[in-house]
């Protein structure tokens, strides 16, 4: 079974609650996210992978709510909220979508789970050298999850889940596929407010559902200056959490 297992929770450092805040006044961004993913045809199920934490009770009361399945699990270890929710659920291929990429592209998830259907990699990935920042799809299988969750020691490999994987090449079959041209300099994730405002002006100058990526990419020839409101932010999370290798080993 191919599972699309969607990473939440509301204790973020540079936007607290933002899953759950609600796009242009409307519509939760966790639901958003969701309603982008309905028209996959490769998914099988989606399983929202929340922590065991008191306040992502709200993300569970939407949930049961809005009657989508959910996974609770340690908050900071990801890596294993990640493998007991594939091994619950039985999959055995897992997409990896974090809750921060409201835009993702359905389409672009069916090509990336095509390619990994197709191929003998243990694990694919879009490219995040070509790709958008916020359009990341990642898709491997039950065995290389469980071999990362076994032999993973450092915080930084067990809070991003597929560090271990994409550091030993000799074990892991795995393959990054490219978007036709360099578009890595858009930023379509959310950290921090002013990536939330850009969604939400994303969001209201498209009128069609679900917006693709070349949808954005037609917005951004029209309007580049819009695209200013989070130039400045930094993507910095995966080194944030080197540092916190760093202070482990002292």
């Amino acid at each position: 079974m191919i599972g699309c297992i969607i990473q939440a929770r509301l204790g973020s450092t540079r936007l607290p609650g933002k899953v759950m805040k609600k796009i242009n006044n409307e519509i939760p961004m966790l639901k958003f996210q969701l309603e982008q993913l309905e028209t996959s045809k490769r998914i099988n199920k989606k399983i929202i992978a929340t922590t065991d934490l008191p306040d992502d009770d709200l993300i569970v009361d939407f949930c049961k709510k809005n009657e989508i399945d959910f996974f609770r699990g340690k908050s900071n270890d990801v890596l294993d909220r990640y493998y007991n929710c594939a091994k619950k659920f039985q999959f055995s291929t897992i997409v990896r979508i974090t809750s921060d990429n409201p835009l993702i592209d359905p389409s672009i998830v069916d090509e990336i789970i095509e390619k990994f259907i197709n191929t003998e990699y243990d694990y694919v990935s879009t490219d995040p050298q070509t790709y958008p920042l916020g359009f990341s799809v990642e898709v491997f299988s039950f065995k290389a999850l469980e071999e990362s969750w076994k032999k993973s020691t450092l915080s930084s490999d067990r809070e991003h889940v597929t560090p271990y994987i994409l550091k030993n090449k000799n074990i892991f079959a795995q393959k990054y596929f490219s978007y036709k041209e360099n578009k890595s300099d858009i930023r379509c994730t959310v950290d921090t407010e002013f990536d939330f405002k850009l969604i939400e002006q994303i969001i209201s100058k498209n009128i069609s559902r679900p917006i693709h990526l070349e949808n954005i990419l037609e917005l951004y020839e029209k309007e580049p200056l819009l695209f200013h409101i989070n130039k400045h932010v930094k993507h910095d999370g995966y080194e944030r959490s080197l540092k916190d290798d760093e202070i482990t080993k002292k």
